[in-house]
Parts: C-alpha cells; structure tokens; sequence
C-alpha cells in the first residue's frame, strides 16, 4: 500500500468523495465531471477510490486512456481488462477497439460511467468524439475527464476546443491543488511509521515537494528503503539526501527541453534562485534586457516549466524540481547565474542574507559568502534562533576556502550560539580547530575557548576537560572584563565535580568585580544569573532576595537568554532544594524566556528539572515515557538526558526493575560520577546503595557510600545530599556499626548550618532516627521517623513519606517487646501509596513486613476453599517481582521467605497461568 493509498484520506474528504460519486450515480440526467489536477497532484488516486463507492461500481463503465496518438481502452463496460488479454495498455491500431466500446457505451441505457484520463494528451479526433459525445449526452450517462491544465494545448479547454454543453447535462469541476502539512504527516507516519519519523522531516518534506501527492510518496519510498537502519529515525537531513524522485526529474526536464533561446534561459535564472520571484528578478539573474524578459517568461509558463506562484512571484511550484533542472545547468554558467541571483536577493529589503550566502558560496565568491554568513547568522542570533546560526557558521567555517580574517570574525559568533543552542559534534570539532590557530589573536581563542569549554562541559558531559578549557579562556582574554567575566561566572558554578564550593565561591567574587569593571549591562544580568543561581543552589537563604530583583519584563531577547539560565537554574536548585511550588512557578517562567530566546539547550535542561520535579512529588504517572523520550530527544548529550536518567532508574528501583535500573544509572550515555552533575549522581548513588542492601551486599553498599560520601565532601555543598544521606548511613552502620555514621551525620548536620534545605533537613531527622536505632534507642529513631514522615507530607513527597512510615514501623516492630507498637495503619497507608505509584518492590516488601507483623492473617483457616486456578495474594506478589526480574533469592529477601518457597510459588504461578518462561509472568 502507497502513501497515496493509506491513512491519507480524512473524513471530511471521504464525505466530499460520497457527494461526487452521488451525483455522478442519481437520476437518470448526464453528468460530467471535469477532474484538473497538475501532475501528481492524485487525480488518478481520486478517480480510483470515486470507482469503488458502492454506487459507482456497481455501473457498467468503460475506463480509457489518452496517449499522444491513440486511445486506449482500460476497462470495458463488461468489467474486462485490455491488459488481461492482449497486454496492458495495449489497444487496436488507431484505438478503434476503444472507440468502438466509447460507441457502445454511448449508445447504451440505465446509469453508465465513462472515465477518460490524461484528456490533455488527447488528438485532435479523439478530442472531437468526446466533444460530440457531451454536446449529445443519452440519458443515464456519467462522464469523468481526467487532465492536466498546465498541459492543456489550449489553456482552459480540455478537449481543445469550447463544448456546447447541453441544458441537461450537469457540468461538474473539481480541481486538485497540493496538499496541505497535515496530509503529509498521515503520509509520512502510513510509509515509514511512528517510531521512524523524525520531528524535522515531515515540514522538510513538505517544503521540498510542494505539497504533490506523488513526489512525497515517491520521496516516502526512498526513505522507507535506501539501505537505511529500519529502526532509525528518518530527519529532514534523510529527506536532502533523497534527491530528486526519478519521476519528477523525467517531467521538469522534458518540459524544460522544449525550451530555447530567452525562454530556457529565464528557465534556468528561476531554477538557480530557487524560490518565488519577480519578472524583474528573473530577468537581473538571466541577464535578458526587459523586452525579452516578459515574452520568455511567457514562454516558460506555457511549456509548465515555471509556475506563476502569486501576483508578479515565478518559479517551481516543487523545489526539488528546480533542483532537477539547476543540476544540469553547465557548471561555468550555472557559478554565474548563483552570482547574478547573490545581487538580486541582496536588493531586497529585507535582505536574505542567508540565501545570499548559499548563491555566493556556489559562485565561487568566498569573501562575499563570508559577510553574508555573518550578516545571516548575527540576525539568526538576535532573533533567537541559534541553531540555524550553528548551521551558517559550520559549514563556513569547515570551509577549506574561507578567508583567514573571516574565520576571525565568524569564529565567536559560532561559539556563542552553540552553548545556547543543542549539541553538535561537528560544532566541538570547529571549535577544537580554532582555539589551536596560532595565527588568531589570543583574545579571540580565548573568547572561542571559553564557549567551547562550556560547550564540553554543559553538553558533552566533560566537566574535568571543559572546565580546564575555561580556565585557559582566562589567561587569553587578559583585561577584557565583559569576557573575563562571562568566563569565571562559568566557572562559579558548584554544580561541577571538579572544584570545591570554596573555589567556585572565589571565582564568582572576580567575576563580580569583573562585570563591574565592564560597565556592560548585559555582562552584568549575566554575572546577576548567575550567582543567583549559585547562591541558590547551596541554600544560601538571601538567594530568593536576590532572585526577585532579577528582572524579568523589558528586556530584549539577547538578555532574555541570561534570565532563562538564572530561572532554570534556580527551577532546578528549587527542586534540589524542597522547595516544589517555588520550583514549579520558576520553571514556568524560565522555559518561556527560554523559548523567547530561543535558548534550545536551557530549553531542555528545564524539562530535565521538570521531570525531578514530578519524580519528587509523587506524579509518576506516565513520568517513565516522559523520561524515555527526553532522553530520546537529547540525543548524545548526556547532561541534558542525566536528570532523566537518575529519574528513570530510581523509577525502576522502586518496579523491582533492577536489571533496567543499573541500564540507566550506569549504562551508556550516563556521564561518570566524576563527571556529572554532584547532585544527581549523589542521588543515583542512593539508588545503587539501596539496591545493594536489598540484594544483601552489605561491603559493596559501604563502598558506593565511602565513595558517594567523599564526592560531598570535597563539593562542600551537603544540602546535595538529601537522596544519598540515609542510604549511605543505614549502609555504613550495618558493615561497621555506628561509630563511622556517627561522624558522618556530624558532618551533614554541620553542612546544613545557616542552609535553606528542607529536603535534606528532613534527611537528616532520617540519618539520626538510624544512628539512635543503632545506639539501642528505638523508642527515639520511632519519633524521629515520624517527624520525618510528616515533614515529608507537608512538602508534599509521598514516596519519600511511605519510605519512612515503613522504616518506621520496622523499628517498632523489632523492638516491640521493649514496649512499642507497630502503627499498622500508618504501615497500610505506605503500601497503598506505593500500589498507587507502581512501586512493586517497595510495595511488595511492606506487604510482607505488614504480614510478618500479624502472620495470622496469612494463614488460611481450615476448610477454606483455595483459589482454584486463580493466583493467591502471595503467587501474585512474587508473579509480579519475578517478572521484573528478580532472582529467587532477592525475593525471598524482599517477602522474607526461603527461596526454595518462593520457587514452589514461582511454579505454580506458571502452572496457573500456563506460560513456559518466568519473564512471561505478568498477571491480569
């Protein structure tokens, strides 16, 4: 099935279908329906699905089609096939074999149906039998012509000459025109499917075919085979790669054929520039004096090789078609008319500056394509669109033939995009070259430096390289303060595992002076965001008065991007923090700067802090998918992707998903703990400790914690630490005892003085609830658990709460001979939040400690009847834990039974269901 053929037709265009082929099919009055269409516009398509509406089909009918000599009969009203006797398309000399059936159809009575396309090939006899045949319609008689306008020998007359169309015949008129991005998409999605279609290509697609139904099902079928990988993404980069359909050069370029002198050379002038322009133009380009231009251009649009596109705008409807016909243009005047079309566009107001640049790069003229990628680019930056500026200054600047003193200047220019925009790996590369171009001024290489070491560290996840990139930056730029101090807010930020919060704190007091010095407004918004954003992120508690004196109303979209990056940020140090509604109100206003500024990498990192957001207070719904497809979106950046990474894996902790967790904590495109982000890799090593203390490797949960606990420490910034801190001491108590915790939980609790983090303050109640559980005080840890639990409800973290009404519980539990009572009802509440998020394991476990509590509600009383085929309560539990991928033991460890146990239940589970393999353990 075709793109044409699948998942293209909307409702509204089948209840159009139905109203034709009801007046083609009603009364006993003739009807003609003259059906227009350029080519490959789908009338063919059209006639074929009018055909097989029930009315329609169930007529006798006679299909015929006009060649430039003859006409031949398809489909005779007896419902045969030339083709299937004497060879398709095949007919009698002279096509008397059609017209003898064309007779007899004629002639014929009740309701019949005669299609005839391509009329526009139509002889001059052929024409005049179905002029005749209209001008005397017999009763019951439907007639569908089928032609191309722009072919037509006389423009507007289908059967070349007027018809005398009778007063009972209704005369009918459909045109088809391209169709619209929409249509394009469903064409798309039918020929290559959802999981293969990039979110560029359908407008590439689009664009380049101009809307033709066939030129895009024939682009549709280069991009579904061509060797490509069928589980890739098809972008608009495969759509450029396509080329020109076969079809459509063979069309362009025969019509093109028929022209000469002035009018191929008008021809060829619009197939080079490329795009809707005026006679005028047309005629500047080709170097015709006026007097030629207009008859030439006349010429050309009778031939339809050019198409008038609006009032006085010219040129191919299709834009792969002028590529067809440009690629044969001989090279030498083809460099001339690319230098001709560079001067006409740069008349225009506003100039195009872009477009200038492609003709002049394919004039040979590197020195002029070089001003014009700056022009080009510098507006791209200043309108916010970064990455197209990135896709200027690359090209040009990987350019073997550009100008040494251009490289100097278009240099900074892609190094500033490229740290707002996405990653590019050809950007890095670019980058790479220049600031090792002895010839270049130190302060040049130093301004590229430092953009290239943001662009290492931000995007690349290469904190250690880029950050010694932008140290470097500082001793080139010397004594410039708005660059020196751009460079060293950068290296302010404590996010980074290569620098102590002392350090970061040092250059973010020289870059204060620096944007002082400058005098530049900018520079200092800049300097102002970010220390915003340090001072937040550390908790410091004067961070939100200095977060609302940054403006945020009239300012320009340059300066926006600054504003976006200090919201973001502190959206994200928010979030960091435990401060949810504040985090929620900052994100919403960074991503709209972002967007305003056209800031795509902040753009992203905020919906990185949105998805922690949702992962912290409790909106796990469909938050998995979110997460998968931000990664998906982020492509190879792998700080852009790390926040939803950890979320993922902490996701799949809490499934019982252990085998994806330690795919997405540790697999690849994860930056490495000495290279992430400090706060995200202490909470994915909260995970991996949990996980290694469900599974009972005591010594290895110590050392992710010794290891986790040193990175805190040398970072200095220990409100970090929410998600680590209780892991890494119940960790450290159960392999040492409480000696080692005690100091640690010293050093937090000294960390968090002066702190605004209630998060980890929270945590910390945590971390001394296990240090008096440990010191034989269990009536103590009890009450701290639950003014943990009950802070964590009032920041509104559920999973967080049910975590320690769990941990809660155990405590009483264990020492409930010392007089304490379980609250099994606080412990009942954990599990439903945990069913209620599809936390398994943790769900599961509770259950367990719930059961272990009162054991007599898991015994089943004598003379009960069982559950048949049906799964119990407890097959069910280790159904779903096994399916997730747990091992026998682990679930004996999280139910606390013996895994031989937990085998018999796996077994019979299996049985019940009648599957062969535990993975298939899902239950209804």
């Amino acid at each position: 099935m075709t793109p044409q053929e699948s998942g293209n037709v909307t409702e509204s265009d089948q209840e159009a279908l139905r109203r034709t082929g009801a007046l083609l099919t009603s009364g006993d009055d003739p009807v003609v329906l003259l059906l227009a269409g350029a080519a490959g516009t789908g009338k063919s398509e059209l006639v074929r699905r009018l055909l097989s509406l029930p009315e329609p089909a169930a007529a006798p009918r006679l299909e015929l089609r006009c060649t430039r000599h003859d006409l031949v009969a398809l489909v005779a009203p007896d419902g045969d096939r030339d083709g299937d006797r004497d060879g398709a398309g095949a007919a009698d000399p002279g096509g008397a074999s059609a017209l003898t059936r064309l007779a007899a159809l004629a002639r014929g009575t009740g309701r019949r149906l005669l299609v005839v396309d391509d009329v526009h090939l139509a002889n001059e006899p052929v024409a005049a039998v179905l002029r005749d045949l209209l001008e005397r319609p017999s009763a019951g008689l439907s007639v569908v012509l089928a032609h191309r306008p722009e072919e037509l020998p006389h423009p507007g007359l289908p059967l070349r000459e007027p018809v005398g169309y009778p007063a009972e015949l209704t005369v009918l008129h459909q045109e088809l025109g391209p169709r619209d991005e929409e249509w394009t998409c469903r064409a798309a999605l039918a020929a290559l499917g959802a999981d293969r279609v990039g979110p560029d290509l359908v407008a590439r697609l689009h664009r380049l075919s101009g809307g033709v139904a066939q030129v895009v099902a024939d682009l549709l079928r280069i991009l579904a085979a061509g060797g490509l990988d069928d589980r890739r993404r098809r972008t608009a980069a495969d759509v450029d790669a396509a080329g020109v359909p076969p079809r459509l050069a063979d069309l362009v370029l025969g019509r093109a054929a028929r022209l000469t002198g002035a009018a191929r050379e008008l021809a060829h002038a619009a197939a080079v520039l490329d795009e809707p322009a005026s006679l005028r133009e047309l005629a500047r380009t080709a170097g015709l004096p006026p007097a030629e231009a207009a008859p030439a251009l006349t010429a050309a649009l009778a031939a339809a090789v050019v198409q008038q596109l609006a009032a006085d705008r010219y040129g191919f409807a299709v834009p792969l078609a002028a590529r067809a016909l440009a690629a044969r243009i001989p090279g030498p005047e083809r460099a001339r008319l690319h230098r001709a079309a560079g001067e006409v566009l740069a008349g225009r107001q506003p100039v195009p500056w872009a477009r200038v640049a492609e003709h002049r790069r394919d004039s040979g003229h590197f020195g002029g394509w070089a001003r014009a990628v700056e022009r080009a680019a510098s507006g791209c930056a200043q309108r916010g669109e970064h990455q197209r500026a990135v896709r200027l200054l690359e090209e040009a600047l990987g350019h073997p033939s550009l100008p040494a003193q251009a490289r100097v200047r278009l240099a900074p220019l892609l190094a500033n995009s490229a740290v707002v925009g996405l990653r590019s790996d050809q950007t890095v590369g670019v980058l790479r070259h220049i600031v090792e171009d002895r010839e270049l001024p130190a302060e040049v290489r130093g301004r590229v430096r430092l953009d290239l070491g943001l662009l290492l560290a931000n995007q690349l996840g290469l904190a250690v390289e880029g950050r010694a990139e932008m140290e470097r930056a500082v001793e080139e730029l010397g004594d410039q303060p708005a660059l020196t101090a751009r460079v060293m807010s950068s290296l302010a930020i404590p996010y980074w595992p290569t620098a102590s919060f002392g350090h970061c704190m040092s250059w973010l007091r020289r870059a204060q002076r620096a944007a002082e010095d400058s005098g530049d407004e900018t520079v200092k918004l800049a300097v102002a965001a970010n220390t915003v954003s340090v001072l937040l992120g550390i908790g410091d508690p004067d961070a939100w008065r200095l977060l609302d004196e940054l403006p945020r109303d009239g300012i320009d979209p340059a300066d926006s991007q600054h504003v976006a990056r200090g919201l973001c940020n502190c959206a994200d140090a928010a979030v960091l923090l435990g401060h949810y509604d504040r985090a929620a109100k900052l994100l919403e206003e960074g991503l709209y700067h972002s967007a305003r500024s056209g800031a795509s990498y902040q753009e992203q990192t905020g919906h990185g802090t949105g998805l922690l957001l949702d992962w912290s207070t409790g909106r796990w719904a469909g938050l998995a998918g979110r997460c998968e497809a931000h990664v998906a979106e982020s492509g190879q950046m792998p700080m852009i992707a790390e926040d939803a990474r950890v979320v993922l894996g902490q996701l799949a902790l809490a499934r019982g998903d252990w085998t994806q967790m330690g795919q997405w904590l540790d697999g690849e495109g994860i930056p490495a703990p000495a290279q992430g982000s400090v706060p995200l890799v202490a909470a994915a090593s909260g995970a991996r400790i949990r996980l290694a203390l469900a599974r009972d490797d005591v010594p290895g949960a110590a050392k992710e914690a010794a290891e986790a606990w040193a990175r805190m420490r040398k970072s200095e910034v220990w409100v970090w630490a929410a998600e680590l801190a209780p892991w890494a001491v119940e960790a450290t108590v159960r392999h040492t005892g409480a000696t080692d915790a005690h100091e640690m939980v010293t050093e937090f609790a000294a960390g968090l003085e002066g702190r605004d983090a209630p998060s980890a303050r929270i945590a910390l109640l945590w971390c001394q609830a296990l240090l008096a559980e440990a010191d034989g005080e269990p009536a103590t840890a009890v009450d701290l658990l639950g003014r943990a639990g009950e802070r964590y409800a009032e920041l509104g973290r559920p999973y967080q709460r049910a975590l320690t009404a769990e941990a809660r519980f155990r405590c009483a539990h264990a020492a409930e001979d010392g007089g304490l009572t379980p609250d099994t009802d606080q412990l009942t509440e954990a599990v439903e939040t945990f069913v209620e998020l599809g936390a398994i394991w943790d769900a599961s476990r509770a259950r367990a400690l719930l059961r272990a509590h009162r054991p007599e509600r898991g015994r089943r009383s004598p003379g009960r009847p069982g559950y048949g085929d049906r799964l119990s309560p407890r097959e069910r539990e280790v159904a779903e834990l096994a399916a997730a991928g747990l091992t026998n033991r682990e679930i004996g460890a999280t139910l606390h039974l013996s895994p031989r146990t937990v085998e018999q239940h796996v077994a019979r589970a299996m049985r019940k269901l009648g599957i062969q393999s535990r993975q298939d353990l899902v239950p209804d």
